[in-house]
């Protein structure tokens, strides 16, 4: 069972977040392996350990999704089975959500995806992000799991998911990250209180640029290469 942690500045119910690696499991070397220093460099393993994780949690959320009982004909028979209703609409931030967003998209492959170009502005002297880009299907209804590795201020996902509204109001909002913070943790559940918040792990803080410690680095930047 998932455990759920309690973060500071927030009343929200604590069946709200679920913290998968709060328990032993495979899932707990998967995020080593992206958190060590030396493994890290190895930029396939890096994008295949986002990958994993996010098949893990992905199997996580479907055990909160809705079924339909349908009897499946085999060849020796038929048999009681349950499918899944309809299939999330799978959105992240580019691009480092892009491996951990792979992962979900392994396990909902009927699910139709969104995308959001969101980056914070450096050098300002508090953490601003900027939206570019954002594309989506109609979301009046569906179910939304939006997914980015790194959980920081939290303010992204906060500006993404208000601007996908425009393409419709969900029934059921899940948001889905490796690693996060426990200030990011609260601002979400704080702004986005329809939401329930799948992490990996939640981490000590955020320091004063607002990256998270202990994290990992750059997930970017480990995935797909340093940029300028």
């Amino acid at each position: 069972m998932d455990a759920p942690l309690t973060t500071p500045d927030t009343t929200a119910p604590a069946e709200r977040l679920h913290v998968i690696c709060a328990e032993p499991s495979i899932a707990n070397h998967f995020l080593a392996e992206l958190r060590d220093v030396d493994i890290q460099k190895d930029s396939l393993r890096f994008r295949r350990n986002l990958q994993r994780l996010g098949e893990i949690i992905a199997f996580r959320i479907s055990s909160h999704l809705s079924y339909t009982p349908q009897s499946v004909r085999t060849p020796l028979g038929e048999a009681a089975s349950q499918l899944l209703r309809d299939f999330p609409v799978l959105a992240t931030v580019l691009r480092a959500g892009l491996p951990f967003h792979q992962g979900f998209l392994n396990y909902f492959d009927q699910s139709p995806s969104a995308f959001a170009a969101a980056y914070r502005i450096e050098g300002t002297a508090q953490v601003q992000v900027q939206l570019d880009y954002l594309t989506a299907p109609r979301l009046d209804e569906r179910v939304l799991i939006l997914v980015d590795p790194m959980l920081a201020t939290g303010k992204s996902l906060v500006q993404t998911y208000r601007a996908m509204l425009r393409f419709g109001t969900p029934r059921q909002v899940h948001i889905a990250a490796v690693i996060a913070s426990p200030e990011g943790v609260a601002y979400v559940m704080r702004e986005i209180p329809e939401a329930t918040l799948w992490m990996a792990a939640v981490d000590e803080k955020l320091n004063e640029q607002a990256y998270i410690i202990p994290g990992l680095g750059d997930a970017g930047d480990l995935a797909f290469g340093s940029k300028i």
